[in-house]
């Protein structure tokens, strides 16, 4: 049995966002799969389970602490793996079933290949849309963040705060007490770019979900896509996720939906001993 790290919205090793994905004979029990996450410590650890003939895969999201609804950047490692391993051919659809709904993905074309190097693939995911809706953020945002939003809101999972500059988005740099201290999920704080080639940038705090800053964030930019589709009135959104590591996330809006592009990398794998394997 073995464990694979993949970069997600990434074109090169070691930037974008890493996920473990580790695909099942059969389905296992939530406190290894939980167990193995934390072992992994990554922001995400994915678990694929097989289905019927001609049906979807299961898939399941673990951060090192709690398991999650929805995770993009670990579905679309998750869909590289099956791609890169022959358990789906090139024009085959992924389609996974999730604590969030019917899920798919497709290979859209092939990355650039490095000389020496196996090219990295792109994607297309089709996932649910998650706007954010006008609130009040709680108090202590302000005293977390160090500064006040020009608009502020919450989506089905996070906290949502527009911020009046790229700059003040790269320049945050909260607490992860304070943060967690706000609830829900985490906080996705964004701003129009001032980066040539770039519409949108945002950063991702989840401590509650035990991810002090993740590096790119699929199920956020489900929420970025609409509002800033809605604000620059177009569905085709460049977005930069400024982490310290960084990713590009390419989204198209589509109604109630919305289509996630990116790249993906493996990077290495791990094999487990038998005594780590689930209890059958």
């Amino acid at each position: 049995m073995t464990v694979t790290t993949i970069d997600a919205f990434a074109d090169r090793p070691f930037s974008g966002n890493p996920a473990a994905v580790c695909v099942l004979d059969r389905p296992a029990r939530d406190g290894w799969m939980q167990a193995l996450a934390a072992e992994m410590n990554l922001s995400e650890t994915a678990f694929v389970t097989p289905g019927g003939a001609g049906e979807p895969f299961g898939l399941r999201w673990f951060t090192p602490t709690v398991e999650v609804d929805l995770c993009g950047h670990a579905t679309l490692a998750a869909a590289h793996l099956l791609y890169e391993s022959g358990r789906l051919g090139a024009d085959d659809e992924a389609r996974f079933d999730t604590r969030s709904g019917r899920l798919s993905v497709r290979q859209v074309r092939a990355g650039r290949k490095p000389p020496g190097r196996k090219p990295s693939g792109r994607y297309a995911m089709d996932f649910p849309a998650t706007p954010p809706e006008a609130a009040d953020l709680p108090g202590g945002f302000a005293e977390a963040f160090g500064v006040e939003p020009v608009w502020a809101g919450r989506s089905r999972f996070d906290w949502f705060a527009v911020l009046e500059s790229e700059a003040a988005v790269r320049a945050l740099d909260p607490t992860a007490a304070d943060v967690e201290a706000l609830g829900l999920r985490g906080v996705i704080a964004t701003a129009r770019a001032a980066s040539d080639g770039v519409d949108v940038v945002s950063r991702f705090f989840a401590p509650n979900a035990g991810v002090v800053e993740d590096p790119v964030t699929g199920s956020a930019h489900c929420a970025i896509g609409p509002y800033w589709a809605d604000a620059l009135g177009t569905d085709a959104l460049a977005c930069y996720q400024a982490s310290a590591r960084g990713g590009a996330v390419d989204v198209r809006v589509r109604g109630d939906r919305v289509e996630l592009e990116g790249g993906a990398v493996t990077v290495y794998r791990a094999e487990l001993a038998p005594s780590a394997h689930p209890a059958p």
